[in-house]
């Protein structure tokens, strides 16, 4: 039998295809810098969603997180069209650099096993 989904799950999921259409499409902010929107969670009252994003770049991460904090009244306003819920998410953005630091664990990584490969053949 195939799991079922809570809808608050439902809703997440929703909310981010929303969001990344929104943020590509729609705002056009200079600060700005082509987040990628990650993963949402959504509260199990529906009244708070979690957003979590990435950027290409980390030193543009903090302009990109008051970018989408100054625009969270129109996307939240623009989700909630979509929705067709009684009630909307209250949006709040956090960037998540764990991709960032999972590369810096694996070259970290690929760096000592380099090492200890040149102790060995010594």
């Amino acid at each position: 039998m195939p799991k079922e989904y809570s809808r608050s799950e439902r809703i997440a999921s929703q909310i981010q295809r929303e969001l990344a259409s929104l943020v590509r499409s729609e705002l056009k902010d200079p600060g700005l810098s082509a987040p990628s929107i990650l993963e949402v969670q959504v509260s199990k009252d529906l009244a708070y969603a979690r957003v979590f994003f990435s950027v290409l770049d980390p030193q543009d991460a903090a302009d990109c997180l008051a970018a989408l904090t100054r625009a969270s009244g129109f996307l939240q306003r623009e989700i909630g069209k979509s929705l067709k819920a009684r009630v909307t998410p209250k949006l709040t953005f956090i960037y998540d650099d764990t991709d960032i630091r999972g590369r810096q664990l694996s070259d970290l990584i690929d760096s000592a096993l380099a090492s200890d490969r040149d102790k060995a053949g010594q």
